[in-house]
């Protein structure tokens, strides 16, 4: 396998939330310049349509994410209301109560507690892991794709970056002028995270935690990303005949390549 574990800032127990939720917000500012709602569309889209699936379970949602960017043009290809439900092993507080306050029920934050390694915790619907599956390690990645398989649960992982992977050496080589862009770029994409707080703004421009943080992690993705070889290795011995597992890249709006996933379908009865 080719990934390779480096580690992040927010895996660990003791990093602030709060912090968390910050470099949270950069991601999803980021998803949005890139165009990452198109690629995942493209993706969800026709497993709602060709399935009759209105309901979207988010695994790992911590803050949010970009997935609630979507939901409006899902349903207005769907032809009727799909509902998002974001989850997480350990609910964002803040989030939790920002979704759950809105008018609409199309976004919900679920209150209890959604482990992504164990599909008996999880609402019935298409699961959805965005840019987090890396955060697993290849026991842990495997676990959530056999929990998939054996409960036959559609399952769509989407990592935005991971069309750009490098091998390690170069990575590691590169290192420092990428820490010097990314943490150049957090500046302008905590200016353009709303609603706007006073820890996003205090902490970027006042005393640089975020853009320092959001750096190092961003960086340290990269090699944790698992490529398609990975993903084969780790979906070997889980092809059931119930059960099928479909891998290649997203998709931009100018037809190019945008990150990579992996999607695990029940077969038809």
């Amino acid at each position: 396998m080719k990934r390779v574990g480096v580690p992040e800032f927010e895996d660990f127990p003791w990093f602030p939330g709060w912090l968390r939720a910050c470099m949270t917000h950069n991601i999803v500012i980021m998803a949005r310049l890139m165009g990452v709602g198109h690629a995942l569309t493209r993706l969800i889209s026709p497993v709602l349509n060709e399935r009759g699936i209105d309901h979207v379970v988010d695994l790992g949602s911590g803050a949010g994410g970009v997935m609630p960017d979507i939901v409006p043009e899902l349903s207005a290809q769907a032809g009727h209301p799909v509902r998002l439900t974001l989850s997480d092993k350990f609910p964002n507080p803040d989030a939790l109560e920002t979704f759950n306050s809105l008018d609409s029920d199309a976004v919900r934050y679920s209150e209890v507690a959604v482990d992504a390694t164990d599909f008996t915790t999880a609402p019935e619907g298409l699961k959805t892991m965005v840019n987090c599956f890396h955060h697993f390690e290849p026991p842990a990645a495997r676990a959530i794709l056999a929990s998939a398989a054996e409960r036959r649960q559609p399952l769509l992982i989407y990592e935005m970056a991971g069309h750009q992977t490098a091998p390690f050496p170069v990575w590691f080589l590169t290192l420092p002028i990428g820490l010097t862009i990314v943490f150049f770029m957090a500046f302008l994409k905590s200016a353009l995270v709303r609603p706007i707080t006073f820890n996003q703004i205090f902490f970027t421009y006042v005393i640089p935690l975020v853009p320092f943080f959001y750096a190092w992690d961003g960086q340290a993705s990269m090699p944790r990303i698992y490529r398609l070889e990975d993903l084969d290795e780790l979906t070997a011995g889980l092809e059931t005949p119930g059960y099928t597992w479909q891998r290649g890249y997203g998709e931009s709006s100018r037809g190019g390549r945008l990150g990579t996933y992996l999607l695990g379908l029940p077969t038809e009865a």
